[in-house]
């Protein structure tokens, strides 16, 4: 069955650069962003992998912890985090899973189960493992993102996603297209005006299904 939104993430004992994670106990009480990459050495990822990494105060900033993972071994990622910090200017120092079996990218289903061709494998041939998973300190996937070999990703986007679904975590509250931090918030349909006024103040009642208020602090 296919990873979901709201789907527990799986407990995997995982083998990273940084030493030999079971995924929980790595998130601990904290956010968490898995991103994931067909290859090492590769050239759309190696500046994905390097974006990442100028983010890193970023990440500590909200609570976050970001893990990479990689179809490789941990060997190739040690060697390949040197052209990563030589293009990006910054220490990478997240840990890589090395998904070298594909048994990670099996688990949340970024691949199709028979994909694995363990002799003279290509980017090609794992192409999709480009994902992006935002797991909240309940250890639930929160959100997913998929893209193509061809389109490198977004981290402003994530980074932004990451701001609204920590804004938004356990509360009845939403966001709008194109929202950012500090902007007014979506109140939900769970309240009614006299409840959403009562716990956010004064509404701004655009219509009866979309009522705004400042965030909060």
């Amino acid at each position: 069955m296919a990873l979901r939104i709201n789907d527990t993430l799986p407990n995997l004992h995982v083998v990273t650069d940084q030493g030999e994670y079971d995924l929980h106990d790595w998130i601990g009480d904290s956010w968490a962003i898995l991103f994931s990459h067909p290859k090492d050495f590769t050239p759309v990822c190696t500046t994905e992998f390097g974006a990442v990494a100028q983010l890193a105060d970023e990440w500590a900033k909200r609570g976050t912890k970001v893990m990479g993972i990689s179809v490789d071994g941990v060997e190739e990622h040690k060697k390949w985090k040197g052209d990563i910090e030589a293009v990006a200017g910054s220490e990478a120092g997240f840990p890589i899973i090395a998904d070298d079996g594909l048994e990670v990218a099996k688990a949340l289903d970024m691949l199709p189960a028979d994909a694995y061709l363990p002799d003279g494998r290509t980017p090609a041939d794992s192409a999709t493992v480009r994902s992006v998973f935002i797991i909240a300190p309940n250890k639930k996937v929160q959100l997913m993102m998929t893209y193509p070999m061809s389109v490198g990703r977004n981290f402003a986007e994530v980074l932004r996603a990451l701001d609204g679904l920590q804004r938004t975590y356990e509360q009845p509250l939403a966001t709008p297209a194109n929202w950012q931090t500090g902007q007014d918030v979506i109140v939900a349909l769970s309240l009614n005006n006299e409840q959403a006024a009562e716990k956010y103040g004064e509404l701004d009642i655009k219509l009866p299904y979309l009522r705004f208020a400042k965030n909060p602090e």
